[in-house]
């Protein structure tokens, strides 16, 4: 048995926008956040695995040099990219394109802002990761800092979700989620075990 801990980024000074693939750093509180959420798991993590956006990939280093833990980015636990929307805020976008984004919120999958990634491609590079990730560390604590994008596809993929539920699932700066997973006989069972967030 084994666990694997979803950490989502602190705070970056940009809530409430689509940041997305952009590449904003953490806030003082941002840093705070983080490590408060890890100083309250005392797992032994074996390795952990980041997004290379800084605001996942600065902690993730951090981290691994106070404790030694070896360390790998993964582009493909890169948040969504927003396309048009990158940047912007809900009241901004009600103001250019209300229908647009009301569509967006009631479907994301059929609905996707201008020029972004579709949902369908996010899902498929978050969900490869995800199982590559099960191969490659199979046994062994992970520690996963992501996004909430990121989070949420991971979600919806372990309570057997739709895609169009995606944002139903709350993931606030900081928070985590951890994933039990058992091997029997070389089958893996993973099972979603807490909700925590700051």
């Amino acid at each position: 048995m084994a666990f694997i801990d979803l950490l989502r980024h602190g705070d970056t000074g940009h809530s409430g926008r689509f940041c997305g693939s952009t590449d904003h750093a953490l806030t003082e509180a941002g840093w705070q956040q983080m490590w408060m959420r890890v100083e309250q798991t005392p797992r032994h993590w074996k390795h952990i695995i980041t997004s290379p956006l800084k605001r996942c990939a600065h902690f993730a280093q951090a981290l691994s040099e106070r404790y030694t833990i070896p360390l790998t980015q993964d582009a493909r636990l890169q948040e969504i990219h927003f396309g048009q929307w990158e940047g912007c805020t809900p009241v901004e976008l009600m103001q250019a394109d209300a229908e647009a984004l009301i569509r967006f919120w009631r479907n994301p999958l059929d609905h996707p802002p201008p020029q972004a990634e579709h949902l369908l491609n996010f899902n498929a590079r978050v969900l490869r990761a995800w199982q590559d990730i099960h191969t490659e560390f199979a046994g062994q604590n992970i520690l996963l800092v992501t996004h909430s994008g990121v989070m949420r596809i991971l979600l919806c993929h372990l309570h057997q979700q739709p895609l169009q539920q995606l944002l139903n699932f709350d993931v606030p700066y900081a928070a985590m989620q951890t994933v039990e997973v058992k091997w029997h006989e070389n089958v893996c069972q993973v099972t979603l075990k807490s909700d925590k967030s700051a």
